[in-house]
């Protein structure tokens, strides 16, 4: 059995452009990997239930997103683990979507949601929205905290948790590009970054693979797992839907770069104490 500072996190690695139905199976067989390795906790992409094809998921009935979330929590209780999960939805009277990030307990409820505030391509900002709260949660005791793919790109959605105290940044993505684009963009290495070397977190990130049905378009794979160093303790290929795992010895991640840009320079404390306040009063509501 593990000490009470590991934390051992599992991340999918799953196709983009799939039914609902073939995303739900893939997803319970993942869970099913998880739960067997002995982890703590499985991450999945960006939108891994409805996927992130926009002509497609929008047409999707919402109660079978409904159905299949529901589906994703009966299994996170029965195999005692949490799951962090994606859809693509409306929420009430709103014309345009949120993309969210569900974090469901053991007991199989959901305990914290978070809606993408950086919209990525041209489909999601004309489908979606952004949503208006800092990702601030946790998991088996553990501070953490949620950026939905290009948020990787905006550092400050992840180290003002850190200084509120998560140690730990769980990223769930989409990486699609034109297969040139996608080619250029791994040669060049801007591919998601590791979030550790600047805030000393550990940093999960589940990404897609495969293509568009039109074929036009990739998505990069190479989901990972990383110390707060930056090093990696376990890396998925471009290609395979897969599922990687890792023991994290969480006193290593202390979040010192973050707390140290929170002390100094002195004039700008009392905003970040401010910010800080905010973002812990807002952690628990509900998307809308």
């Amino acid at each position: 059995m593990g000490e009470t500072t590991v934390l051992q996190v599992s991340v999918s690695q799953q196709h983009w452009a799939q039914s609902i139905e073939r995303n739900l199976k893939r997803t319970l067989e993942h869970i099913d990997i998880a739960a067997d390795e002995g982890s703590d906790v499985v991450l999945f992409p960006e939108a891994n239930l409805t996927g992130y094809d926009f002509p497609y998921l929008v047409e999707l009935d919402p109660r079978q997103v409904g159905e299949a979330l529901g589906r994703v929590s009966e299994a996170a209780r029965s195999a005692g683990l949490y799951v962090i999960c994606g859809t693509i939805q409306r929420r009430g009277s709103a014309e345009k979507l949120l993309n969210l990030a569900h974090v469901i307990d053991p007991k199989g409820e959901i305990v914290h949601e978070y809606a993408k505030i950086q919209m990525a391509g041209k489909d999601e900002r004309r489908y979606c929205r952004p949503g208006n709260k800092l990702s601030l949660f946790e998991v088996k005791g553990f501070p953490a905290t949620m950026v939905i793919c290009r948020e990787g790109r905006h550092p400050e959605l992840y180290r003002l948790p850190a200084m509120a105290g998560a140690r730990i940044l769980f990223h769930p993505a989409c990486s699609t590009e034109t297969i040139e684009a996608l080619w250029w963009k791994r040669a060049a290495g801007r591919a998601i970054q590791p979030a550790g070397p600047n805030a000393s977190i550990f940093h999960c990130c589940a990404n897609t693979v495969g293509q568009d049905y039109g074929g036009r378009q990739s998505s990069s794979g190479g989901s990972f797992i990383k110390h707060p160093t930056g090093l990696s303790l376990a890396e998925a290929d471009w290609y395979s839907e897969t599922v990687i795992t890792a023991r994290l010895d969480m006193t290593a991640a202390d979040g010192r770069y973050a707390l140290a840009s929170a002390e100094q320079p002195e004039f700008l404390r009392p905003y970040y104490e401010r910010v800080i306040a905010d973002l812990q009063a807002r952690k628990d509501e509900r998307p809308e």
